[in-house]
């Protein structure tokens, strides 16, 4: 029973470490990639603006086994889509879309929501622009959710390194 009682205190103690410890790790994690693309701005906004044309450059929808069902409006623009992947429902609406700046909220069923922004900036040749994405990933006060948030660069930074290197290859070549 001593035996018992001393491994409760040091699993409990250890636990209210790792607990407040894990509160001073910040509950916001930002991911940020970009590129220089040879192409004009416009050919890029229209790219990025209408999801319908992630088609041609996001890995994650040009997969054959991704079934997506875009969602658009009046004039043919693309703002909202759904797709499984893993067997959770994921889907991204974009929520804020002018020249060169745009932002999308993409949820996924069970994961905190990520809100993404894409911005074009011109560079001083008017024949190129860098285009940053910027990732937001608000985390849950959890210990092992703040422990992840360490390592969310490296888990998800090549992804969206990967998604927009295919985009740079895109629209040079479009």
């Amino acid at each position: 029973m001593r035996l018992f009682k001393g491994f409760t205190i040091v699993i409990v103690g250890l636990f209210i470490f790792i607990t407040l410890l894990s509160l001073f790790i910040p509950s916001k994690v930002t991911v940020t990639r970009g590129v220089v693309i040879n192409a004009k701005a416009n050919l890029i906004f229209n790219e990025i603006s209408n999801l319908h044309n992630w088609i041609h450059w996001q890995p994650v929808f040009n997969k054959d086994s991704a079934i997506i069902k875009f969602k658009t409006d009046n004039n043919g623009q693309c703002y909202s889509c759904e797709w499984e992947s893993k067997g959770k429902n994921n889907k991204i609406q974009l929520t804020h879309n002018s020249y060169n700046l745009l932002t999308a909220l993409l949820t996924r069923d069970g994961e905190n929501d990520v809100l993404n922004t894409i911005r074009i900036l011109p560079l001083a040749d008017n024949s190129q622009v860098q285009v940053e994405w910027n990732i937001l990933i608000k985390l849950k006060w959890y210990p092992w959710q703040k422990f992840h948030g360490i390592f969310i660069e490296k888990i998800s930074g090549q992804g969206y390194e990967d998604a927009l290197n295919s985009l740079k290859e895109y629209t040079e070549n479009n």
